[in-house]
């Protein structure tokens, strides 16, 4: 059994292709799928609906409208990014958009944001308008513009009122709408201990990555799990008042039919992967595939699920929205009830 209750939600890249098998042949196809996704796994109990984002690629892209059109279709399930890269992102206005979908969705978004992965882009956030200043990084960029951005929701003023427009009244002025508690629901995604640790110093929520950029021969999931064991010390050594979440995300794949067969039979992913990643060397995380009583038993005794308090399941969206339902469905029947999970509602925990 897993040390913690656990909330599972779905994390879609929003891939479309026009080849052939593809359910998800256009752009509008993605963002509609992804929506129908969302109302069929707050069905069936899910936690959450997730979307990663990536720029100049046939993947989601711009995600607080799509967030917001999922909130306009359920009640309960949370609704979130996995991540958000900031290197491309106006903190202020991001600051607005953020709030307003927040409150249409009822207080449900969790924000994933981080200084981004590898990318189909040359300089891409360059094109946006975002050149880090000489002297300075990538992720040096990412970090100050989240600061601005957190500082935003959080209410801090950020700009000189005019006494012209505001019958003379001085001061300083906060964007508008703010959305009370988005603060505490702003996650990092993570690659490495270092940033784990300056992730619980800064008091947000860690998002493990499905890929570390540390190597020291042990499995990924071990691995994975000092790194939240890491976070959890820098989080308490911080002295923040609140219990912080923490989240890893797995690619399990329930084979239950000649179809799931078909798709996901044989050898795929079922070890650990060591490469370089920008020139460090890094571990990938295997993919778990098989019947679902084996992967039950599996995923049970995987470290890092059992550390965190909430396991993303990837998907594959291209094989559309019925299949990845019942691939949902598998695993919420016959998988998740392994690791501590329950249906909203029926869980002995507090999930709130």
């Amino acid at each position: 059994m897993s040390a913690l209750p656990k909330r599972i939600g779905f994390l879609t890249f929003g891939h479309w292709q026009p080849v052939p098998g593809s359910q998800v042949r256009t752009a509008r196809d993605a963002l509609l799928q992804s929506v129908e996704l969302a109302v069929a796994a707050e069905e069936l109990g899910l936690d959450g609906a997730y979307v990663r984002v990536h720029h100049f690629a046939r993947q989601l892209a711009s995600p607080f409208p799509l967030l917001t059109a999922i909130a306009m279709r359920t009640s309960r399930i949370e609704i979130g990014t996995g991540v958000i890269d900031m290197r491309y992102e106006n903190p202020l206005y991001m600051a607005e958009e953020a709030a307003a979908a927040d409150l249409l969705a009822g207080g449900r978004l969790q924000l994933g944001v981080s200084r981004g992965s590898p990318e189909t882009a040359l300089r891409g956030a360059e094109a946006f308008g975002h050149v880090p200043p000489e002297g300075t990084t990538d992720a040096d960029l990412a970090r100050e513009g989240t600061a601005l951005f957190r500082a935003a929701i959080g209410g801090a003023t950020v700009v000189d009122a005019d006494p012209r427009m505001t019958g003379g009244v001085r001061g300083r002025l906060a964007v508008q709408p703010q959305s009370p508690g988005l603060s505490d629901r702003i996650w990092w995604g993570s690659g490495t201990f270092a940033t784990a640790a300056w992730t619980a110093e800064q008091g947000m929520n860690l998002m493990s990555s499905t890929l570390l950029s540390e190597d020291t021969g042990v499995p990924f999931d071990q691995l994975q799990a000092e790194q939240i064991e890491r976070f959890r010390a820098g989080w308490a050594a911080a002295g923040w008042e609140r219990e912080p979440r923490v989240s890893v995300s797995r690619s399990v794949l329930p084979i239950t039919s000649d179809l799931d067969r078909q798709y996901f039979g044989g050898d795929r992913g079922s070890a650990d992967q060591v490469g370089l990643l920008e020139g460090v060397r890094a571990r990938f995380g295997k993919s778990y595939t098989g019947e679902p009583d084996v992967l039950a038993e599996e995923l049970a005794k995987d470290a890092a699920v059992r550390e965190a308090d909430t396991l993303l399941l990837t998907v594959p969206n291209m094989l559309g929205v019925d299949y990845n339902a019942h691939l949902l469905e598998t695993v919420v029947r016959h998988v998740a009830p392994a690791i501590g999970w329950a249906p909203a509602g029926r869980g002995s925990a507090d999930r709130s």
